[in-house]
């Protein structure tokens, strides 16, 4: 069986503030080691499960957080970007998906630095008129290519909602928040040690056909809110974009993959606009 591993950092045990998750802020090289910690654990489940190859992208920011001196020497890690599916790049061909350090989306009431794919730009994403997240966007790429979501973990906010849409799905919160900034959390080792757990059940029960793909029929209309019109100017700039409104733009889209190029390419031109 194998597995693909999408690992953010927003969502890992102990991370509750924005200078751990950004390159050079203060505690940064500490979250490192517990999203590095976290990966292991996961790959050490899925491999005791039966897993035979395990492929990890680094997920967060620019995708260069993961300690790989210290990574289970089982696992290839996808690091950089940009690049095409971001989040869920070179996710084709695998049995099964892992969402580790996940968080919740933009809006989210009591979730930790919650936010969807670029905070300092977006403020709302919907696609067929729901607000998806994260997980929601990158569960449906996998989906269309046949790959189910067996595990999700992160606040108890992302994995709340994990439940919800994904009614089979292993999930392990390793935190509560309360607040965008402050979470009742548990230690990274017990952290660890849960993962561990739920990715072993995840591979077993995948290998007993528990989970199914999360597929969207096209075509996909996907919607984005942005923080001022002038990044929706930038935006509009992208050919196949329709304006919605002052600060909404639209986009029809053939597949899952092209939802996820769009919201790149969306958020790098309207960032350019704040410069």
């Amino acid at each position: 069986m194998r597995v693909y591993m999408s690992i953010d950092m927003e969502g890992v045990a102990g991370v509750v503030h924005p200078q751990q998750v950004r390159r050079g802020g203060q505690d940064y090289e500490q979250a490192r080691v517990w999203m590095t910690k976290e990966a292991n654990a996961a790959t050490e489940g899925a491999f005791s499960a039966g897993a035979t190859e395990l492929v990890i992208n680094d997920s967060h920011g620019d995708m260069r957080n993961l300690l790989l001196d210290e990574m289970d020497p089982r696992a290839k890690v996808i690091a950089g970007s940009l690049k095409r599916g971001s989040m869920v790049a070179g996710a084709k061909g695998f049995d099964l998906a892992f969402f580790i350090g996940y968080h919740a989306g933009v809006g989210t009431r009591h979730a930790i630095l919650d936010h969807t794919y670029f905070s300092r730009v977006v403020t709302e994403v919907r696609v067929g008129g729901e607000r998806f997240d994260e997980a929601a966007l990158n569960a449906a790429v996998c989906g269309e290519q046949g790959i189910p979501l067996g595990l999700l973990t992160g606040d108890a906010a992302v994995c709340a909602k994990a439940r919800e849409r994904f009614a089979e799905i292993e999930t392990v919160d390793v935190k509560t928040p309360l607040g965008r900034y402050a979470a009742l959390t548990m230690s990274p080792r017990k952290a660890s040690e849960l993962i561990e757990e739920a990715a072993t059940r995840a591979v077993s029960r995948a290998r007993q056909g528990a989970f199914r793909p999360f597929k969207l029929k096209p075509p996909i209309l996907l919607e984005v809110d942005l923080v001022n019109s002038g990044c929706a100017d930038a935006a509009e700039l992208v050919p196949g974009t329709e304006r919605m409104g002052g600060l909404t733009i639209g986009y029809e889209a053939k597949d899952a993959a092209t939802v996820i190029d769009i919201v790149q390419v969306w958020t790098v031109m309207a960032h350019s606009s704040l410069s």
